[in-house]
């Protein structure tokens, strides 16, 4: 049920579940206080562009009931969370308030909302990222009960032809892909008891925003990797594939899904695949780099306290916790 609460000089109402309806507004809030925190952080005349549509809607649609928004007096959103589970792992990504509505309490309200939703849909691991070098972001989500954990590295390898073209969701018939589907909600389970990324294959083929790649080994399947092609940034081109997820058994079939991966991106247009490798897997992490990959970015993984995530005793399993 909404609430109205005072923040500042404005009675602020929430939280709202956030439709397609609210992409501009939620665009606006994004970008502004993204780009004043760049401006904080030194990186004066860096103004963050709005996120493309279709991601948000993916966004939207991902999170369910957990696209949480909050509305000023003027009934525009002052502030969001998109609260997200894949089974027991939950995480919040992107969220923001509104520049001057910020240092008054209402990004305490947010996270607090995520975090509870979380608990409600019986989530075991309760996290989140964030520059590593924004001390009052690290500080602001310690104090609400986050730990820091390990960086996630952004690290690129540019496309390149296969020997063969990868095996992906979307070459299948509708009986041949619920199969796969439920293979890949069984290869994860294995690996990480109660996690489960299907939703996301699913509703990727459905938007068509990227396709999943699919790696077998005597019929059997060893790892699937979920990838956006569709442009993060509204008005821009196709430049990277961005994976989303992926799960390999074995770091053989995690070698076999980078080859393919990179194939399919230079199969749909793209210049480069981005892999968002945790430090949990650094052979994974090593294996890019032998391959001439490149460091573009890094992350801090923080979780609440009680509620981190945990490594596989085997394989590989990346997780994006952004959009």
């Amino acid at each position: 049920m909404a609430t109205s609460r005072s923040w500042k000089t404005q009675t602020v109402e929430g939280p709202f579940r956030a439709s397609v309806a609210e992409i501009g507004d939620l665009n606006q809030v994004f970008s502004d206080s993204f780009t004043e925190r760049y401006r904080k952080d030194g990186m004066v005349g860096v103004r963050v562009p709005f996120l493309n549509p279709a991601i948000w809607r993916y966004a939207i649609e991902d999170a369910g009931d957990g696209a949480m928004f909050w509305r000023g007096e003027r009934g525009h959103v002052v502030a969001f969370n998109m609260v997200h589970h894949s089974g027991i792992e939950g995480w919040m990504g992107p969220l923001a308030v509104r520049t001057e509505q910020q240092g008054a309490g209402l990004g305490k309200e947010i996270v607090n909302a995520g975090i509870e939703w979380l608990r409600r849909q019986s989530a075991r691991v309760i996290g989140l990222e964030t520059m590593p070098r924004t001390m009052d972001n690290i500080g602001f989500y310690s104090r609400l009960g986050f730990v820091p954990g390990r960086l996630t590295l952004t690290t690129t390898l540019d496309a390149a032809h296969g020997d063969v073209p990868c095996r992906v969701l979307s070459r299948l018939g509708s009986s041949a892909r619920h199969d796969a589907v439920a293979e890949c909600r069984a290869l994860v389970n294995e690996l990480l008891p109660g996690y489960d990324y299907t939703r996301e294959v699913s509703l990727t083929h459905e938007l068509g925003l990227g396709d999943t790649v699919l790696v077998h080994e005597r019929d059997q399947l060893v790892g699937f990797a979920l990838a956006h092609s569709a442009p993060l940034v509204e008005g821009r081109v196709r430049e990277d594939l961005r994976v989303l997820k992926l799960v390999a058994a074995s770091q053989p079939a995690f070698d076999r899904l980078v080859t393919s991966l990179s194939d399919l991106a230079r199969r749909s247009g793209t210049r480069r695949v981005a892999f968002r490798v945790q430090g949990d897997f650094p052979s994974a992490y090593q294996s890019l780099i032998r391959r001439n990959g490149q460091v573009r970015w890094t992350d801090l993984r923080m979780a609440h306290e009680g509620c981190a995530e945990g490594a596989p005793a085997r394989g590989v399993v990346l997780s994006n916790w952004e959009i």
